[in-house]
């Protein structure tokens, strides 16, 4: 680090001090950035337009890039005719600024309505917002909507070298409701998007031979889960949901549940036209992929599908698990189930065998460490996450495991996973399945300190 770069880095954790030290001056200070949440009509492809609400009229939304300890003030403005709220995924911030209404965060009122959320940025990583409204069978609304953006927080010290950087968010559109013969309903959708184009249809990855390209995933799906490749290159993981991992690995697939964030470097080493997308060919023809295109290189993007999925968390975890840490750990188990609610309906979700609101608060001492033990007994799979704070995973399919720290957790159809985490972060914290369905369906819960 240079001078300057010291001098930019005290400056913004001096700022951040005063701010935690004097509510006051928030209120004060002049927004660092203004969100405008308002009707969108978005050309996904020639002929094909998706109305939808998104942030300052692009989808994703602005991206907002910060340096580690910053002071952030951010402005939320509501042009729908819904009340609004946005969540910043990943980040470690106060109840009140988490944008979780359940937590007690504020909502932004109809046309026109005003919310500020003020926070230090941290930890560093690939984060992101999104809306985190209810929505149940208004499949227009929050994470079905393109209400979404990336959310940089560079780190103090030593950041990353690559010679270029791009943000890829996988979405799907037009969901509608469809079913199976025994009734089980579930989202479907008509068309998927990287950013906001389908597959042919925008502008392509521009990259030269020889590069080391940083590609920084997000699915910001409401319900779906994907698998990507890259014909005739691999993804070398360097984090998930932004957090570095102890053990990067080079593989030919990446798999992102909803609201899972990848950072994975590729050696751009084969020059030619290629399409970078789903795995699954009518997801893929559904519009979920892009274009990357060398330089001095022309012709029809090709495809190639790969062998074999190979992506694992545990491939990317410390090669020897770590024993169990010296402070003891609470148990807290959670078991995840469903109820058929009838035909023509979504199931209905339980943890320990309730579901939102009446689902158990669990209260939870500052400075414990817990340990989660998830029981996923359903033939469904969920990406869980919790708020506010970072979990590490310990066990993974009945096998131990460590080092690697998340947001959200894919759990396989019965299954059993277990997470740890240390109470940090005094507060309402809220706990849920990230499929925006489920969620609506009662799988929600809140842990708070005592």
């Amino acid at each position: 680090m240079n001078r300057r770069e010291f001098l930019r880095s005290s400056g913004a954790l001096t700022a951040a001090t005063a701010f935690a030290q004097s509510p006051q001056l928030w209120a004060q200070t002049r927004a660092n950035y203004t969100l405008q949440i308002a009707p969108l009509h978005l050309e996904i492809a020639p002929g094909k337009t998706i109305k939808t609400t998104a942030v300052n009229g692009t989808v994703p939304g602005p991206l907002i890039r910060v340096r580690e300890g910053a002071a952030v003030v951010i402005d939320v403005v509501n042009h729908t005719t819904v009340p609004e709220i946005i969540h910043w995924h990943g980040l470690h911030i106060p109840s009140i600024a988490d944008g979780a209404s359940q937590e007690g965060s504020p909502m932004a009122s109809p046309r026109g309505g005003i919310a500020r959320s003020t926070f230090m940025a941290r930890p560093a990583g690939t984060r992101w917002y999104h809306s985190h409204i209810y929505a149940g069978h208004h499949l227009e609304r929050a994470t079905f909507s393109g209400e979404f953006g990336f959310f940089i927080i560079d780190p103090a010290f030593n950041p990353a070298r690559y010679d270029q950087e791009f943000f890829l968010a996988l979405h799907d559109w037009d969901g509608y409701i469809g079913g199976a013969a025994d009734g089980y309903q579930q989202v479907m959708y008509k068309y998927a998007t990287i950013n906001s184009r389908m597959l042919g249809h925008g502008d392509p990855i521009r990259v030269r031979q020889g590069e080391r390209t940083l590609l920084r995933v997000l699915n910001a799906s409401a319900t779906l889960t994907h698998t990507l490749a890259f014909p005739g290159h691999q993804f070398l993981v360097t984090a998930l949901d932004g957090n570095p991992v102890p053990n990067p690995k080079r593989v030919d697939t990446l798999v992102l549940g909803p609201a899972e964030r990848v950072d994975a470097v590729v050696l751009m080493d084969q020059p030619g036209v290629w399409v970078l997308g789903e795995v699954d060919d009518t997801m893929r023809k559904s519009g979920l992929g892009i274009v990357v295109e060398y330089a001095n290189q022309s012709g029809v993007a090709q495809w190639k599908a790969p062998a074999a999925v190979d992506f694992r968390y545990e491939l990317f975890a410390d090669e020897t698990p770590r024993a169990a840490d010296a402070t003891p750990e609470v148990a807290i188990p959670l078991t995840f189930r469903s109820k058929f609610e009838g035909y023509g309906d979504f199931d209905h979700w339980t943890i320990n065998g309730l579901s939102w609101p009446k689902t158990k608060q669990i209260s939870l001492t500052n400075g414990t460490r817990y340990r989660l033990l998830f029981y996923n007994d359903s033939n469904d799979i969920h990406p869980v996450h919790l708020h506010r704070h970072t979990f590490e995973l310990r066990m993974l399919n009945g096998k131990p495991t460590s080092g690697i720290r998340k947001d959200v957790v894919l759990l396989p159809t019965h299954s059993r996973t277990e997470v740890t985490f240390t109470a940090n972060q005094p507060g309402k914290t809220l706990f849920h399945c990230h499929q925006q369905d489920h969620m609506d369906s009662g799988f929600m819960m809140l842990f708070d300190y005592a």
